[in-house]
């Protein structure tokens, strides 16, 4: 066990942020911490790693637990290159290998059998034994999986961190913290600036992931594919789940359906036991079983009304009259963005007919002009070159990610009044109830809003305005995983038509009924949800051959004894050492061979994509412990 938690409580001040939490971290825990915006996550996390004290209750941790924390949007800083920092990693691993070959020089000025040599043989062999049991041969390799993984695979590797973006220092930051390999790692929104690549390549990385990791994120598909308990903060509460996000929801609604009944049920014997007190204390016949009513009550350990169903959104998108069957059809789009110099091609031949009813999601990379598509179909962005047409009747409504729609000087009663000014106040304040903003909150500017405040106004908006086709960019963001489940519940349930561009792949798994991908000369259409989605793109990557070898391939550097012609014991070593090393290339060529053959079967991995990645990563290994055995074989050859 890393970490014990027992019933720990953290206030500051007179403000109670949490108590009572117990929990365990075991060596392989791979946990979801969740909770709405000052729940105490940071806290509770900040508690397990020292930073924070705490006032009640135990923690327990192993001693020297190696703890790895990557806080929210901390990227790294400073004038090193992407692979100095990378190798500052293992820098006594690395330390080793130099003083391993300054040692091999000084071998090389020692008589075989003076106490020197043997003192300094002695000191080679502890180093080698250190480099080779920390894989010190595969620094190279691993940082460089690392860094393809994390999207750093077109990156010069002598890049300067300062001059990256901050989404990149973010990701690197966090491909540092992987290669660190700490026994307990802790990461908040990791999946922030990752596309769905990297995603996937995060995901696939901490399933095979040796320590111990707990996550707190607002990706609900990726709490999905990497957790096995989901550890819930609410109300100064924790409770402890097993199973993933997904199992987590089933158990959650099992858990507040029980709660609400016994309360109910025991609401109903209280009441049933304060009327037959009321009507029986003062009889003399009765008052004793009155009395004992009473005892009873006293003694009664009372539930507390079940509090997970307060306040949380409501949304509902109607329209009046249905639109014609074909409601758009766009032939043969050319979009650019910019002027002049800075004038750039998005994409080219993007064909589309969306129909009646039907649900599309849009992805495609970064920058590939999802947001400038919706915006074309807007009439706000001029097209290069083709058609637009919509149907007759249609009736668009768009929700901005960045809410550029609304008026930052308007009070919110002022941004709804202002558009449907006929309106009653009652009227107005009712759907800004629907999405909590009541009270005051709806005298305040919306400039002043927070993300998810605004994202709630504009959903009002789009409740009033009743549209019949819905254009939604990113409407995910900035809402917590309550109100995004009901947003989803929302959007399943409208019965006009949908496009809409999103990240959020348990969104783009719930929805739509077909994905369009976005690429820079053409579109492809996926008739599924996500889940669809990726299966059809394992298979497109099982059916083609295995990716080229890099350019640059990493190979250890040789190390080997002090070689002297003239010593027979260093002649015999040498003769060892090459009959090993024969062996070892032997069986290495053998099972490269194999991988090689069997990645060239048609039908060898049957479309198991994580199979085939994991040949490819194991042949990537064999030809680089190929080399370096080559290498010293010829060397000791020579």
């Amino acid at each position: 066990m890393l970490v014990s938690l027992q019933e720990i409580g953290v206030s500051f001040g007179s403000t109670v942020i949490f108590g009572g939490v117990t929990a365990e971290v075991q060596e392989n825990s791979r946990i979801g911490l969740i909770g709405a915006n000052g729940a105490g996550k940071s806290t509770l996390l900040n508690t397990i790693c020292g930073d924070q004290e705490y006032e009640t209750g135990e923690l327990d941790r192993k001693k020297d637990l190696n703890i790895g924390y990557l806080r929210q949007n901390s990227g790294l800083t400073g004038s090193n290159t992407i692979q100095a920092e990378m190798r500052s990693v293992f820098a006594p691993v690395l330390k080793a290998r130099e003083q391993m070959d300054a040692l091999h020089l000084d071998l090389a000025e020692c008589k075989p059998d003076s106490e020197e040599y043997r003192r300094i043989s002695a000191e080679y062999d502890r180093l080698q034994a250190y480099f080779e049991s920390n894989e010190g041969y595969l620094i190279d390799v691993k940082i460089q999986t690392v860094l393809n993984g994390m999207g750093f695979e077109d990156k010069d590797a002598d890049t300067v961190i300062s001059t990256l973006s901050g989404g990149e220092k973010t990701r690197l930051a966090l491909a540092k913290l992987l290669l660190s390999e700490p026994e307990l790692l802790i990461l908040d929104e990791p999946t922030n600036h990752l596309d769905f690549k990297t995603l996937l390549w995060l995901e696939d990385h901490l399933e095979h992931y040796r320590g111990a990791v707990i996550v707190v994120s607002h990706d609900r598909y990726f709490l999905d594919k990497t957790v096995q308990e989901i550890w819930e903060m609410e109300f100064g509460e924790m409770r402890v789940f097993p199973g993933n996000y997904t199992k987590y929801k089933q158990l959650k609604a099992e858990l507040m359906a029980r709660w609400e009944k016994e309360y109910e049920a025991q609401q109903e014997q209280i009441a049933d036991m304060e009327d037959f007190i009321a009507k029986n204390l003062t009889r003399a016949s009765t008052s004793n079983m009155a009395k004992g009513r009473i005892k009873k009550l006293e003694a009664m350990e009372r539930l507390d009304r079940p509090r997970e169903y307060n306040k949380k959104i409501s949304l509902r998108f109607d329209f009046d009259r249905d639109p014609v069957k074909d409601v758009l059809i766009v032939q043969d789009l050319s979009l650019s963005v910019g002027e002049g110099l800075e004038r750039k091609r998005l994409f080219d031949h993007l064909d589309l007919h969306i129909q009646r009813g039907e649900k599309i999601a849009v992805i495609g990379e970064n920058g590939i002009g999802k947001s400038s598509f919706l915006h074309a179909l807007r009439g706000e962005l001029a097209p290069d070159s083709g058609k637009i047409r919509w149907g007759q009747e249609v009736k668009s409504s768009y929700f901005d990610q960045e809410n550029r729609q609304l008026h930052p000087e308007l009070t919110v009663i002022e941004e709804l009044w202002s558009r449907w000014p006929r309106r009653t106040e009652t009227e107005i304040r009712t759907m800004l109830g629907r999405v909590l903003l009541q009270g005051e909150d709806v005298y305040k500017k919306v400039g002043v809003l927070s993300g998810g405040e605004r994202a709630k106004l504009a959903f009002a908006i789009l409740m009033m305005e009743r549209g019949n086709f819905l254009m939604l960019d990113e409407p995910t963001n900035h809402l917590d995983l309550r109100s995004k489940e009901i947003l989803e519940d929302a959007l399943r349930d409208y019965k006009g038509t949908l496009l809409f561009v999103s990240h959020d792949r348990y969104l783009l798994k719930a929805v739509p009924d077909r994905i369009v991908e976005i690429f820079s000369d053409h579109v492809e259409v996926f008739n599924g949800n996500y889940d669809y989605y990726i299966e059809k793109q394992r298979e497109k990557a099982a059916r083609q051959t295995p990716p080229p070898k890099p350019e640059k391939q990493v190979t250890a550097s040789n190390i080997g004894y002090h070689r002297s012609k003239q010593q027979k014991a260093e002649e015999a070593k040498r003769r060892a050492r090459l009959r090993e090393l024969e062996q070892q290339i032997e069986q290495m060529e053998a099972e490269t061979a194999q991988i090689e053959a069997d990645l060239a079967a048609p039908d060898a991995f049957a479309g198991d994509y994580q199979k085939m990645q994991d040949a490819c990563s194991r042949l990537e290994e064999l030809k680089n412990s190929l080399n370096t055995a080559m290498e010293e074989w010829m060397e000791l050859g020579e």
